[in-house]
């Protein structure tokens, strides 16, 4: 099993999302988990300034990472403007130092979603960086598995490779979780994202054998069973 888990996002609530309720299982069988946003996704409120809404955001997220027992954080990148740049990769590898994660879970490579797609990007670059020899205070550490979400705004070509059973109390600890982010409920696009991700859990435990299950593409090995448990 994981002992270090650590989910990066393009902005608050994305990991909350598509990697959540993996996180609830493996902090409950005893692991590390860290949620990372590259930005607050601050833009996204109608009514709400990007200020206001970034306030309520990082609320949002703390509490979220609270409830299953996760550390969060929340890089100072605008919505929309996220940066495909060395300096933004080396932030997060230096988090990769700093966590030293078995596992780290991102975006899928594609999405019409800018910062998404580039969320992933800098995670596969963060991931080299943090293992190369440099001039940095912290010592370099190599992630072993890294795995691709299923988010409803990344999924072309996306295929699964790997299916991560999600047991009742990890669902509801996710459930009680989600449920205070306003977004995750419509509040702000209109779109169902809890009844959605519930849905999305039992349609792909349905194809593993599961009662729920999340999804996620491995392009790097089969050491995802490690992660997926019995």
């Amino acid at each position: 099993m994981s002992r270090n888990v650590l989910a990066i996002g393009g902005h608050i609530g994305d990991m909350d999302l598509t990697a959540g309720p993996t996180l609830a299982k493996l902090v409950l069988e005893g692991a590390n988990a860290t949620i990372v946003a590259l930005t607050a996704g601050e833009r996204g409120h109608p009514r709400l300034s990007p200020a206001e809404y970034r306030q309520q955001k990082v609320a949002e997220g703390e509490a979220f990472a609270t409830a299953i027992g996760a550390d969060f954080m929340v890089l100072e990148h605008s919505e929309g403007f996220l940066p495909d740049s060395d300096e933004v990769a080396l932030e997060l590898a230096t988090i990769i130092r700093e966590k030293q994660p078995d596992t780290v879970i991102t975006h899928w490579r594609h999405s019409w979603q800018r910062d998404h797609e580039r969320a992933a990007r800098l995670a596969e670059r963060a991931r080299y960086l943090a293992d190369l020899p440099m001039d940095h205070e912290l010592p370099r550490h190599a992630v072993r598995t890294f795995l691709y979400g299923e988010n409803a705004e990344d999924l072309q070509s996306f295929e699964p490779s790997a299916y991560v059973p999600i047991p009742d109390e990890a669902f509801y600890r996710w459930v009680s979780a989600i449920r205070h982010q306003a977004f995750a409920r419509g509040e702000t696009d209109g779109f169902r994202h809890i009844d959605y991700y519930t849905a999305l859990m039992t349609m792909r435990g349905c194809l593993a054998g599961y009662p729920r299950a999340c999804a996620f593409a491995d392009l790097n090995g089969p050491e995802v069973t490690k992660l997926a448990g019995p």
